[in-house]
């Protein structure tokens, strides 16, 4: 005789390792939050901002990074702030810039867990901008 003992334990739905967060919707700000856009002024301090996520169940620690590059693949500005973020949470972190030199600019956006742990919980997302 066998005996089989069955569990009717909830099924879970495991996220993907770059889908534990998503980060959307790339864009520049003002300092008052109003959308502007990729051409901006040289001296003008703009926000550089995305909607984050936590895609997953449970509380997230993370590192929100920023590095601004130049068209030389030079990083001028690496910036960023720890938090932590509930289930479903949705939030949109920004980062100051101001850009002291005409040029064409990538802002590249990561979510990580943390600076000593640079597991990334998603994809990185970028913006293009021109300083004159």
């Amino acid at each position: 005789m066998c005996i089989v003992l069955a569990s009717l334990l909830p099924a879970t739905h495991a996220v993907e390792p770059l889908e534990r967060a998503q980060v959307s919707s790339p864009h520049l700000e003002d300092s008052l939050g109003s959308p502007i856009s990729k051409n901006v002024n040289i001296n003008q301090q703009v926000q550089i901002t995305a909607d984050i996520t936590n895609n997953q169940e449970f509380p997230q620690d993370f590192v929100y990074i920023v590095q601004v590059k130049n068209n030389e693949e030079v990083i001028i500005q690496l910036v960023w702030f720890k938090g932590k973020f509930e289930p479903g949470q949705k939030f949109s972190p920004a980062i100051s810039w101001v850009p002291d030199s005409s040029g064409i600019f990538v802002a590249e956006i990561f979510v990580w867990v943390s600076l000593t742990n640079p597991d990334a919980l998603s994809k990185p997302v970028f913006i293009n901008i021109t300083a004159s």
